[in-house]
């Protein structure tokens, strides 16, 4: 009993007295901390357990795309995956080209029309992306449901993305192909991209629904087709001539892309006519652009952009993307050092314009061969197109008398044509059917871009604003705002006033 006694005095308590105390004292504790701690940070407890949660379900969940993770990662999946990634940054770099054609276009044009083609260039790629999406992406690679549904002409099967089999699109298996999501991401960026070349060439005077419904039907429809008959692998002019043994070969779309929306833009213009002014006795006017900072920036984003076309046009993670990047960089600075000299010697000083559309002339023309053609022959065939564009430019406002505000046609069309037949110069093609290839193409758009513009006019009411609209700018007349809210417009005479009352257009 002493023993005991002492034991509870040392401890001052029972062992069942101690451990509730403790149970108690640790209670107080906590219950101090809630008071001192917000009660939002305790609130974070049961969110981070929800969340740990839902990654864990997420975790162990089936791929939407079928793919199976491998538990050991051998080499082919791993190059699948990088080339996934790649394409995903490509199409990103693609995509981004959009605001570089909107600060292009915009900068070359008047500041009354900045929103109309700032609004062009912004909701033609949400437009194409959705009829692309419905039908434009099986147009140009359906296979159909058992892999037999395309034909020579044109694809067939898997609208609206509905299909979880590659070979629908005609792609491998992963990790030996592409996901179907990235390579459609992927293509829909170059099909916007032909829509943009339009809006540049028809800027200052076309109605916005026209333009809208014309992009629909050239990205859904007649662009898919005839990228069919080059890109799907076994298109028309992918095996054709003698015996077959000729290949039309255009690597990243200076036909596909950049000729096709050129085509389209030169039948819009000569229908729209030329801007009001433009014209005096039958010779042209320049009509200056109101803000060549936003052109400069806007060409510089499109030379980047070029980085994830033509080297995205891969199709995957290679070794061969650099080469491709430096033939494409090499392109572009020759023509822009061409572009320069030539209208310096032509008219006595450098035109910022014309470097601007020199460099872009050069992308467009190693697009078709930037895959195969020596460093010199990228260098050559960029200095060329350099060239070209100043004198297009020329002859589609003094010849032919098509206005083309900011030079689409003579950088897109003129320099698309002679990149595609360089490929048979400078890249070991031939050169007929490098020549039958942009003649079937040219030809197919053209007809279709006659159809498809009368018939949005006939829909519309006419493709073209009225005067007085196109006089007052048709950020007021289409939009009913202004990019530049507040500002003074600046008269021919120098003088400060609006549009209306400087007497000019």
């Amino acid at each position: 009993m002493t023993s005991k006694i002492t034991l509870r005095s040392r401890h001052g308590a029972s062992p069942g007295r101690v451990r509730g105390s403790n149970r108690n004292s640790a209670l107080v504790k906590l219950l101090t901390l809630g008071r001192r701690v917000p009660i939002y940070w305790l609130a974070c407890i049961p969110l981070t357990a929800l969340i740990l949660g839902v990654w864990d379900l997420a975790a162990t969940a089936a791929d939407p795309q079928g793919i199976e993770v491998l538990e050991e990662v051998d080499a082919a999946y791993v190059q699948g995956v990088l080339n996934t990634v790649w394409i995903l940054v490509a199409s990103v770099l693609v995509i981004f080209m959009n605001a570089g054609f909107g600060m292009l276009e915009t900068g070359m044009c008047r500041q009354k029309n900045a929103v109309n083609i700032l609004s062009k260039n912004l909701i033609v790629f949400a437009l194409a992306t959705i009829a692309y999406w419905a039908i434009g992406f099986s147009l140009m690679y359906g296979e159909g449901a058992t892999g037999e549904g395309s034909t020579a002409f044109i694809g067939f099967g898997g609208w609206f993305l509905s299909s979880g089999d590659p070979a629908t699109y005609g792609l491998d298996p992963f990790p030996g192909g592409l996901p179907i999501s990235v390579s459609f991401l992927f293509q829909v960026a170059f099909a916007a991209t032909a829509a943009t070349i339009v809006s540049g060439a028809v800027a200052e005077r076309i109605k916005y629904d026209a333009f809208l419904i014309f992009s629909l039907l050239l990205t859904g429809i007649f662009y898919p087709i005839s990228g069919h008959w080059v890109w799907s692998g076994n298109g028309m002019l992918t095996s054709f001539g003698p015996e077959g043994a000729w290949s039309f070969g255009d690597f990243a779309g200076s036909t596909v892309v950049h000729s096709v929306g050129g085509w389209a833009a030169l039948v819009g213009a000569s229908i729209l006519g030329p801007r009001m002014g433009k014209y005096e006795d039958g010779q042209p006017r320049a009509i200056p652009g109101h803000n060549l900072s936003l052109a400069t920036l806007g060409c510089l984003i499109l030379w980047i952009g070029w980085f994830g076309f033509n080297p995205g046009s891969e199709l995957a993670a290679t070794s061969n993307i650099a080469y491709i990047a430096v033939t494409t960089n090499l392109a572009a600075a020759a023509g822009g050092v061409t572009g320069t000299f030539t209208s310096w010697f032509r008219d006595g000083k450098p035109d910022l314009s014309m470097t601007i559309n020199g460099i872009l002339a050069g992308l467009v023309a190693i697009t078709a061969g930037c895959n195969v053609m020596p460093y010199w022959g990228a260098a050559l065939t960029g200095a060329i197109g350099g060239i070209l564009v100043v004198f297009a430019v020329s002859f589609f406002d003094r010849v032919v008398k098509i206005d083309d505000p900011v030079g689409a046609i003579s950088v897109h069309l003129v320099n698309g044509i002679w990149g595609t037949l360089a490929v048979g110069i400078f890249g070991g093609g031939n050169f007929i059917a490098q020549l039958i290839g942009v003649l079937t193409i040219g030809g197919f758009t053209v007809v279709l871009s006659f159809i498809c513009w009368y018939a949005v006019g006939a829909v519309v009411g006419g493709i073209r604003v009225g005067e007085e609209e196109e006089f007052n700018g048709l950020d007021i007349g289409e939009h009913g705002m202004e990019a530049y809210h507040g500002f003074l417009k600046e008269t021919a005479m120098g003088g400060m006033s609006s549009s209306k009352s400087s007497g000019m257009p």
